[in-house]
């Protein structure tokens, strides 16, 4: 229910448009990034547009650690759903060994370094 109705999204290589099929989007999306954990820092906002920098670090089926990087420009309608996302995402794979988002799954804990202190 966060988006409006008639949302668009861009996020890698893929154009969902609507609600229906942005949850459908998240949906497959989640079912295959494990074990996610995700910082994001506001980059900078004015009005109703927001950009925001993050980095996430998730393994697939295989077991293969990845931390994906990027930058996200939000739009906001009026009624303070998201109108607009433009995700532009760089996939690297990383060793387990190599991981620096680390506390138990659920919400970053207050005292866990956000992307600056990590130096991402």
């Amino acid at each position: 229910m966060a988006y409006t109705e008639d949302s668009r999204w861009r996020n890698r290589n893929e154009f969902p448009v609507g609600r229906a099929v942005i949850e459908a989007f998240l949906t497959r999306k989640w079912g295959k990034e494990h074990e996610y954990r995700l910082i994001k820092e506001l980059w900078a906002f004015t009005g109703n547009r927001i950009a925001v920098r993050f980095a996430c670090e998730w393994h697939d089926d295989a077991g293969q650690w990845w931390r994906s990087y990027g930058n996200e420009n939000w739009e906001f309608s009026e009624s303070g759903h998201m109108a607009e996302r433009h995700a532009s995402i760089i996939d690297l794979a990383i060793a387990e060994s190599e991981r620096l988002l680390r506390w138990p799954q659920g919400r970053r804990p207050d005292n866990h370094p956000g992307l600056s202190k990590l130096g991402l």
